[in-house]
């Protein structure tokens, strides 16, 4: 006699199989819950910089959504200038739109918190979205003229100080002391003419002429090269490569504050604008060539090829294994939202979620240091997988660790990954566990999904690290394993 079971009977009687083989092993037992999961937003523009939608609105219509973290990242400073040489600062076309910088950063931080005043169930975190740099190319006469890296952006999270904005090492960021040393040699090859000049100008006949002209040549070039400038570069002497974006992460990061790479591999930043063409093609390198920054966008709405076992996230976190790098860059989900419908997407799109053990802005801003949190795409009225559970663990001693977290392991480690959909619906969904950049599982099947795996791989001695992903919808931050030197 055969005996047919239809899916509902099958499903039940999975789950009852791996209830009673958690029974029988308790060692195939979830670990103790430690976290609490916060859904979140980043990457949020508001009437402040470009964004269709005020503060306040923008926190609501979160709320309404089903989200309780708010990071806020209008743009710091919005401006292009280009200048005709040798007076560049003086004969010159400047555009500038609003943006942090122009409206008041102290107004800005002001309004964050009198709005987080009236939601005071929801976390809001300032900051801002960052061009640090770009090089002009090409003639405006000619109609070739070319802005190279505008969109090379960072986003900038946690500063909270209006005097940290203000000297945000930015190309036309007004006057600043902080490069004052640096730039001074510069202006004094024209201060000491300029000091000369009154003696001839109080002589006679060509001498006071001499005088005069060295007096007024003199005093443009050292408004041209003057040393209380934002930054050390400019726009007119080419591509200074990963200098100026480091100069930023190094200035963020001394203020107490976090950057992330945004959007390394967009392609929609060549284009034309007006009488100008902007270049900035995708730019993954750039995750190589610096460093100190705290991650990058791995989930946002475009193609992403970084993430792939093996390529430049992998690269980094195994540099990082080998104690190459300082620290883990780690994965975010980048909602780049200026309106509700602009380019198909709407607010609540690209969620990160947060691992807290309370639900405090102090929490939140831990788990962005440390790593506690994974990335998504969401789908139909916001629908988004939850990874309930990823964890790695040592049978021998029932040490375990989650997203960020490293533990020591005497054994082969052990993988649990729990994945269920927001809206309790049963989806087909493929998992690929990463192992050091490589990719060493895939499993598939339909929400909600359990996984225990048992990877047979231990190296005395070597730190690897583990990450999961559902291709362009879920990524998960790493969990790194050191083996220990002996083996049970």
């Amino acid at each position: 006699m055969k005996l047919y079971l239809n899916k509902p009977c099958l499903y039940a009687f999975a789950t009852l199989c791996l209830s009673v083989s958690l029974f029988l092993n308790p060692s195939l037992a979830a670990p103790p819950p430690a976290y609490i999961q916060l859904a979140g937003l980043i990457d949020l523009r508001s009437t402040f910089s470009d964004g269709e939608l005020s503060l306040e609105t923008l926190v609501r219509r979160a709320k309404e959504r089903g989200f309780e973290v708010v990071v806020i990242n209008d743009h710091d400073r919005m401006a292009m200038e280009y200048g005709l040489f040798p007076f560049r600062k003086i004969l010159k076309k400047r555009e500038e739109r609003p943006s942090i910088l122009k409206l008041g950063a102290d107004k800005y931080l002001q309004a964050i918190k009198q709005i987080a005043q009236h939601y005071p169930d929801m976390i809001l975190i300032p900051g801002a979205e960052s061009a640090p740099f770009y090089y002009w190319t090409g003639s405006y006469l000619r109609g070739t003229l070319t802005a190279h890296n505008w969109e090379r952006h960072l986003l900038i999270i946690g500063l909270e100080d209006p005097q940290d904005y203000q000297h945000l090492p930015l190309l036309h960021n007004g006057f600043s002391t902080h490069y004052f040393r640096q730039l001074l040699p510069g202006s004094m090859i024209f201060l000491i003419p300029l000091c000369l000049s009154p003696f001839l100008i109080l002589r006679k006949g060509s001498y006071r002429f001499m005088g005069i002209t060295i007096l007024l040549l003199s005093s443009l070039m050292l408004i041209e090269s003057h040393p209380f400038k934002g930054s050390p570069f400019d726009q007119y002497h080419g591509d200074q490569g990963i200098s100026p974006y480091q100069e930023l992460i190094d200035y963020v990061r001394s203020r107490g504050g976090m950057t992330f790479w945004n959007h390394p591999e967009t392609r929609s930043g060549i284009a034309r604008k007006g009488p100008i063409q902007v270049n900035t093609p995708p730019h993954p390198e750039v995750l190589i060539e610096s460093k100190g920054y705290t991650g990058f966008a791995v989930v946002y709405g475009d193609r992403i090829t970084v993430t792939e076992p093996g390529h430049e996230w992998d690269k980094l976190l195994i540099d990082y294994c080998r104690a190459k790098r300082a620290d883990p860059p780690w994965g975010i989900s980048s909602a780049d939202f200026h309106g509700e419908g602009e380019a198909g997407e709407k607010l609540g799109n690209f969620p990160t979620i947060f691992l807290v053990k309370s639900k405090t802005k102090e929490e939140v801003l831990r788990a962005f240091e440390q790593g506690r949190m994974y990335a998504c795409r969401a789908g139909d009225n916001f629908r988004r997988f939850v990874l309930e559970d990823f964890s790695v663990s040592d049978p021998t001693t029932g040490s375990w660790g989650t997203l960020g977290e490293t533990i020591i392991s005497k054994s082969k480690p052990r993988i649990r990954i729990k994945i269920l959909s927001s809206d309790q619906r049963r989806y087909d969904i493929r998992i690929r566990i990463i192992r050091s950049g490589k990719l060493i599982n895939t499993f598939s099947g339909t929400t909600p999904l359990a996984v225990n795996f048992s990877d047979d791989y231990f190296q005395p001695g070597e730190q690897v690290y583990y990450r999961i992903d559902i291709p362009g919808v879920l990524v998960s931050n790493p969990v790194f394993v050191r083996f220990s030197q002996d083996r049970q």
